[in-house]
């Protein structure tokens, strides 16, 4: 049955529907898809006027106002009367939906409906804490937090939710509105049982999609395990133990307040000798073959500089937690700490967002690359490589060569893509300079790629490709 106008309150059971796992985890991108429903499906007041079908840049440029930043990176604010301004308790509790932020600060001066929205707040607190799911900090989020103050990322991951749950289409890279509505079975009874299923969050995998799956596969179906994940895991099996050991004690010192700096022995890759780090440990990544551990602090082999790194667990030989006071911790670093500025995971996602590769501390190049037309349409078209990997046209190749390359390279550049086919795939990406796994993965594509820009990457495969093919000329 065709529906026309979405009305739902945000009642917990809905909520915890819109979740798909763990509300307590979950519940600000829950509290987000809620209001993406009224956005696509409210009433004329509350609707956006959106093309069918329509793409992201659409919905951003008519959601947020005109001078909201177009980027990666999680916005500022930047303006009181754009959406991305408005904190989740303004969205929840406001007296109409298309309600700005100042609006929202006006109302709040008012006693009665102060009163009104104090009430509201102590109910749902209630109701998250009568379910065992109370999420800390319950003011900050609702206060503090501005729900559509995150990165594009996020925002792309909530369309991909939409088309998971069945309220959106997939057409091309766009998305359709739907005329028939997804069913809508819950109960506050099933609800509570969902809610204490705390082992299956999910949340942890980067992968909408492959959370969905792991979502409704991960128990078994009819006796039988339906669903398997076979990941490449590099880590020999003589280390298994000393990984373990190492989340565990990354568990413990997360579970501190304050979380306290560490002390590490590491033997990095390429190191005749393990060398001794204090970093302050921000979260666990598993990326593409091994756990790593993303700290912030001393960087091995540059003594005095303070900042992100990588330590692969396995090569982690002793863990140490250390006071703030310690003569051992930095200056700088006690110094971030007493400003309250330590970095969070949230952030390392969000710089992780904006170029593809792992080591997302260092700086970002355009990549541009060019695919014969049959490894195009069997592997790269309509894949996803990273949020910024997209086609581009052959005569925006040659504008960009002149616009960002200088002489000699310019006209060597220019010369070999006027000697390439204007039929090919051209592909651009913002990328981490030297990053391995990016160059890992461009070799995995060889001979059906050819690195354009930057120049350095080109030259860098160009003398890897005339090394290995000394070892053929037998």
């Amino acid at each position: 049955m065709t529906q026309d106008v979405w009305c739902d309150r945000p009642t917990l059971p809905l909520l915890q529907w819109l979740a798909r796992g763990s509300l307590k985890q979950n519940l600000l991108q829950a509290i987000r898809l809620w209001v993406w429903l009224h956005l696509l499906y409210g009433d004329r007041q509350t609707r956006l006027s959106l093309p069918e079908p329509f793409s992201y840049a659409d919905w951003r440029d008519t959601f947020f106002t005109s001078d909201h930043p177009p980027g990666e990176a999680k916005p500022d604010v930047h303006d009181s009367q754009c959406p991305c301004a408005k904190v989740t308790a303004a969205w929840l509790f406001g007296d109409r939906f298309n309600l700005t932020q100042v609006d929202w600060s006006h109302q709040q001066t008012d006693s009665q409906h102060s009163r009104y929205v104090s009430e509201q707040v102590k109910q749902f607190h209630q109701h998250l804490v009568e379910h065992g799911v109370l999420p800390q900090s319950l003011e900050s989020l609702l206060y503090d937090t501005r729900l559509f103050g995150v990165t594009r990322r996020t925002l792309a991951s909530d369309l991909y939710i939409l088309v998971e749950m069945h309220w959106l289409k997939r057409i091309g890279q766009k998305y359709q509105r739907v005329e028939d509505w997804p069913e809508r079975s819950f109960s506050s009874e099933s609800w509570v049982q969902d809610a204490q299923l705390s082992a299956h969050n999910l949340a942890f995998l980067a992968q909408p999609d492959l959370a969905a799956i792991a979502d409704n596969l991960s128990r078994d179906v009819q006796g039988h395990q339906r669903f398997f994940v076979h990941v490449d895991y590099v880590v020999a099996q003589r280390w298994i133990d000393r990984v373990d050991e190492r989340q565990e004690q990354l568990r413990q010192v997360w579970q501190q307040r304050p979380i306290p700096p560490m002390q590490l022995d590491y033997q990095g890759a390429g190191q005749s000798q393990p060398c001794n780090l204090v970093v302050y440990p921000v979260c666990i990544y598993y990326y593409r073959r091994a756990p790593y551990l993303c700290g912030y602090g001393q960087v091995p082999d540059e003594p005095g500089v303070m900042d992100f790194r990588n330590y692969r667990l396995d090569r982690i030989e002793a863990i140490a937690p250390l006071r703030w006071q310690a003569a051992e911790v930095p200056p700088d670093l006690y110094q971030t700490y007493e400003c309250n500025d330590l970095p969070t995971p949230d952030e390392i996602s969000e710089e992780m967002a904006i170029a593809w590769g792992f080591d997302y501390y260092k700086p970002v190049e355009r990549l541009i690359l060019r695919f014969d037309q049959e490894w195009n349409r069997r592997y790269i078209r309509n894949s996803l490589r990273h949020e910024t990997f997209e086609p581009i046209a052959y005569n925006e190749v040659e504008r960009l060569i002149q616009q960002k390359v200088s002489e000699p390279q310019r006209q060597h550049l220019l010369q070999v893509l006027h000697a390439r086919d204007a039929t090919d795939a051209y592909y651009q990406a913002l990328h981490r300079q030297d990053d391995p796994n990016v160059k890992q993965r461009l070799r995995a594509w060889r001979p059906h790629v050819e690195v354009l820009l930057p120049w350095s990457l080109r030259q860098r495969m160009a003398a890897e490709v005339r090394q290995e093919a000394l070892f053929y000329q037998d």
